[in-house]
């Protein structure tokens, strides 16, 4: 008897397990890149379609949120350096409901020298997900995601670090 209650309780376990699989993916790797356009306070504007054919980082933060902490350090101390002066990668550090004025204040604590974008209304982020952050997605040159991460883990950054040096050949 104890068998058969063990074998139900494993059972109903990964059918409930099954039915909170994450279904949070907009874009997933294989599929093109969204088209966006990112607004600043300023009313400047960059649009995604004006970095064609270069590999793109975008990477969805926020600044209340922890591992998205410890993944822009590592942007910060091991990937900017490595590409920041490497003309086809463009790195889209997008703050998730953050304005410009946010993301200043943010990077006077935080010291970043990489660029901050807003993303007031989720509108980009949005096109990308439904919900979690840390998230990331690089895109070859052709404009179609080769890679996706959320959350954050040293392991992962390392793997994306291979994507792009890979995506950049």
């Amino acid at each position: 008897m104890k068998k058969y209650l063990l074998a139900s309780l494993l059972a109903l376990l990964a059918f409930v397990g099954k039915a909170q699989e994450d279904n949070s993916d907009i874009v997933k790797v294989g599929d093109t890149m969204p088209s966006f356009t990112i607004v600043s306070d300023n009313g400047s504007k960059l649009q995604s379609a004006s970095l064609k054919g270069k590999v793109i980082l975008v990477n969805f933060f926020a600044t209340w949120c922890p591992p998205c902490q410890k993944e822009l350090a590592a942007v910060q101390q091991t990937l900017w350096p490595k590409y920041k002066n490497n003309k086809d990668f463009v790195l889209l550090v997008i703050g998730r409901e953050h304005s410009d004025a946010d993301l200043q204040k943010y990077n006077e604590k935080k010291g970043f020298d990489f660029p901050l974008y807003p993303d007031k209304d989720r509108a980009i982020f949005g096109a990308f997900a439904k919900n979690l952050i840390p998230r990331g997605y690089l895109v070859g040159k052709d404009g179609k995601i080769i890679y996706t991460s959320k959350g954050y883990t040293d392991e992962e950054f390392a793997e994306l670090m291979t994507k792009i040096e890979g995506a950049l050949k």
